[in-house]
């Protein structure tokens, strides 16, 4: 290492990673705050914090996520950890946290199921958004659901967690809202050997020829978890829409319609079940 100060760490890490990538490691590596290291670039590192700092720019060099790294991200304005064993939260899917919401909005103490939870940040966003609704997050990967535990405690959220495939653990349950970011991208996507996603658990990613598998089959179950007038919303990939619609409208929901993402690009699909 040939760096002793946080300005000397940060033109170390330039000249191999992203900038931005760069400045986020060593807040972390140095525990300080983004003014420190924007006003302080002569203030001294130890030891510990500029070995911490080389390892962790090796790490992101060879293509490791920053949020694997210093494990966690932040999620409609809180932190969350992730691991290897979950997706890493996008901006993307807090669209479907704001249409979940006002899905939600007249409905005095609904029960809301989250499907594929992951590290929990739809599950544990709703539960604190909405602190009347009872809140239940399932997922296959007993380590994925470890995580969830543990942001639901260290968040303080009110959480029903259940080990098991898709709705195998509610069998005979109904809710007012089912939620869901399941695996939805195609088989041979060549981007699930690209990026971030490397890093990722596959079998969070993808899911058939079409990726829309997983999405097939909730909407198939789904009118049968559901309460008159509940609601379905699912987050899905970029050309999507469309045929995430058309299942909807086929397995009977009514009020289908497609929100936006933050590229202008439909991400999140919602259907009401009416009548039985």
């Amino acid at each position: 290492m040939d760096f002793t100060t946080l300005g000397e760490a940060l033109a170390f890490a330039r000249a191999r990673i992203d900038v931005v990538d760069a400045k986020v490691l060593l807040r972390y590596a140095a525990d300080v705050t983004a003014s420190t290291l924007a006003a302080y670039p002569e203030r001294a590192l130890n030891c510990e914090q500029a070995m911490r700092f080389a390892e962790w720019v090796g790490r992101r060099e060879y293509g490791e996520p920053v949020a694997h790294i210093i494990g966690e991200r932040e999620f409609f304005g809180r932190m969350f950890h992730v691991t290897a064993d979950t997706l890493i939260p996008r901006p993307d899917t807090e669209i479907a946290i704001e249409r979940a919401l006002e899905c939600l909005h007249n409905v005095a103490s609904p029960d809301v199921l989250d499907l594929g939870t992951g590290s929990g940040v739809i599950a544990i966003t709703l539960a604190l958004e909405c602190p009347s609704a009872d809140v239940t997050a399932i997922d296959a990967s007993a380590a994925a659901l470890t995580v969830a535990k543990q942001n639901a405690s260290a968040l303080g959220a009110r959480l029903r967690s259940l080990a098991g495939s898709w709705f195998e653990p509610v069998k005979g349950e109904r809710f007012h809202l089912i939620v869901s970011n399941p695996p939805y991208i195609e088989e041979q996507d060549v981007h699930l050997s690209r990026g971030d996603v490397r890093f990722e658990p596959r079998t969070a990613l993808a899911s058939g020829a079409d990726g829309l598998d997983d999405i097939r089959h909730i909407v198939r179950q789904a009118p049968a978890h559901l309460a008159t007038g509940g609601w379905l919303v699912l987050e899905h990939g970029y050309d999507q829409a469309s045929r995430v619609r058309a299942l909807l409208v086929h397995a009977g929901f009514v009020d289908v319609s497609s929100r936006r993402d933050l590229a202008g690009i439909e991400r999140v699909t919602s259907g009401r079940i009416d009548t039985r």
